[in-house]
């Protein structure tokens, strides 16, 4: 099937995730912004596992740039830290989540509606930190993000992103997520490749469309951007608990723009 852009569906899927509380739409709570002003503060990429602190810390002054990262989650808590910090996000329920609590906290964000592919309401080398938690299986090419990314980087910024290892998309998700491991897709995986009626089917249920990127896209499309690759870690999906038993699906990495 042609593949129509999924950035429309995928705001109102977002919005409706909000509504229903999903771990990615829930804000942090007063203590851990108040813990985040006395320096004592994490940030998560993936689902579990910290970024380490020699990526990103200290951030107290820092232009940071949370890219598809609303939710009230990563962009409060650099801001409690003393960074600079402005959200993008294709969700305007997802940047209300920042708003709220930077009104609750007394926090300064700005919040930008937006698709991660097109920074176009950025100047180049705006940014210290781009900060990328879990969000690029929403788009269909990952590709147009990571220039993006570089171009509004300042010489010498990072960018931290997580990302699904695409093995996890060979697998029926619904049978996965019950426990049973049936090989039935090949990637790069897209959800417009599914029978019109199981495709129907996720659109009608408001759930977000979704993508699973090649590593060559994931790894390769950063290098072929300019950045140099200089972390790497594996997490765990602990929602998809049959699979991610036996190996990590979640991967985060740090690069950086040389020149």
């Amino acid at each position: 099937m042609a593949q129509s852009d999924p950035a429309k569906h995928n705001r109102k899927a977002w919005d409706s995730l909000v509504s229903k509380g999903n771990r990615w739409t829930v804000p942090v709570t007063g203590e851990q912004i108040a813990a985040a002003k006395a320096g004592d503060w994490k940030i998560v990429l993936t689902p579990e596992k910290p970024v380490p602190d020699d990526w990103l810390k200290p951030v107290a002054g820092k232009k940071i740039l949370c890219l598809a990262g609303g939710g009230g989650q990563q962009a409060p808590i650099l801001a409690a830290a003393g960074a600079e910090v402005t959200t993008l996000d294709n969700s305007p329920s997802q940047l209300e989540q920042d708003r709220l609590v930077a009104s609750r906290e007394g926090l300064a964000i700005e919040t930008v509606l937006g698709d991660m592919r097109d920074l176009s309401a950025f100047e180049n080398e705006s940014f210290d930190v781009i900060v990328n938690p879990c969000s690029n299986s929403f788009v269909p090419d990952v590709n147009p993000v990571w220039k993006e990314c570089h171009r509004v980087l300042k010489p010498g910024g990072s960018l931290m992103v997580g990302f699904i290892n695409p093995l996890t998309h060979i697998f029926d998700y619904e049978k996965m997520e019950a426990g049973d491991l049936e090989v039935r897709h090949k990637i790069p995986y897209s959800d417009y490749d599914l029978p019109e009626a199981e495709r129907q089917a996720l659109i009608d249920q408001d759930e977000p469309l979704w993508f699973g990127h090649s590593l060559e896209d994931q790894i390769g499309g950063q290098i072929e951007a300019g950045f140099v690759i200089t972390g790497f870690y594996e997490d765990r999906w602990p929602e998809l608990a049959a699979l991610s038993d036996r190996i990590n699906l979640l991967i985060a990495t740090r690069a950086l723009k040389v020149a």
